[in-house]
């Protein structure tokens, strides 16, 4: 990746991390910043999620599912990054949608899961220019699900959350398609605080690696 307008060259932005963590408040700063349009996940459109969150075993392969039809068609709604007017930023990349379905559902339903995965989704989706990965301790996660209160999310449990948060670690410590940049949003405020959110573009646009962290500490 060039070390020079690595942001604003990007015809392809996801930014992605575990529940809580502000994927999508900073992909529609990053969308407007940009002078973009978000491709944003729709989970108040799945019909089985909330019912998911009360009863995982029952209704885990009727929610994978509601997702993944929901994110192939929003997808393929799209021109190939290079024929983009606008830079797209979007809230989730296609390849995590396994990472839910191993983390829920039986061996059973996750096989049948990937026989209709590999059916509807393309067999190489379009790289996107840059992946912005959010990270927070699972405490800070929990503390920000119940914070925000949003009713569908209201029987997510504790325990769900910190399994969530490691699987998102182990899917990004082998994910190597596009260029990566490993944000620690602990103390760092990017939807509310200008600074913060100019600091963290002044970051991305110096990135020089594949793969580079930015942890602001405290």
């Amino acid at each position: 990746m060039s070390s020079r307008n690595t942001l604003s060259s990007a015809r392809s932005i996801v930014v992605e991390g575990p529940i809580g963590v502000g994927k999508t408040s900073l992909a529609r700063r990053l969308a407007e910043y940009l002078d973009g349009q978000t491709v944003l996940d729709q989970p108040e459109a799945n019909p089985f999620l909330t019912r998911f969150y009360q009863d995982q075993q029952r209704f885990a392969l009727a929610t994978q599912l509601a997702f993944l039809f929901q994110r192939v068609e929003r997808l393929r709604e799209l021109p190939p990054p290079d024929l983009l007017a606008r830079p797209v930023v979007a809230d989730y990349l296609l390849e995590k949608d396994a990472l839910f379905a191993r983390l829920t559902l039986s061996d059973d339903e996750y096989g049948l899961y990937r026989r209709i995965h590999d059916a509807l989704a393309p067999p190489q989706p379009p790289a996107p220019s840059l992946v912005i990965y959010l990270q927070a301790a699972p405490e800070t996660l929990i503390a920000r699900v119940r914070k925000r209160g949003v009713e569908v999310e209201r029987g997510i449990g504790d325990a769900y959350l910190s399994i969530l948060a490691e699987s998102y670690t182990r899917f990004f410590h082998n994910y190597d398609a596009a260029p990566v940049m490993v944000v620690n949003s602990e103390h760092i405020n990017f939807v509310d605080r200008d600074d913060d959110f100019q600091l963290l573009v002044t970051r991305i646009e110096a990135m020089r690696g594949h793969r580079e962290y930015f942890n602001r500490g405290e």
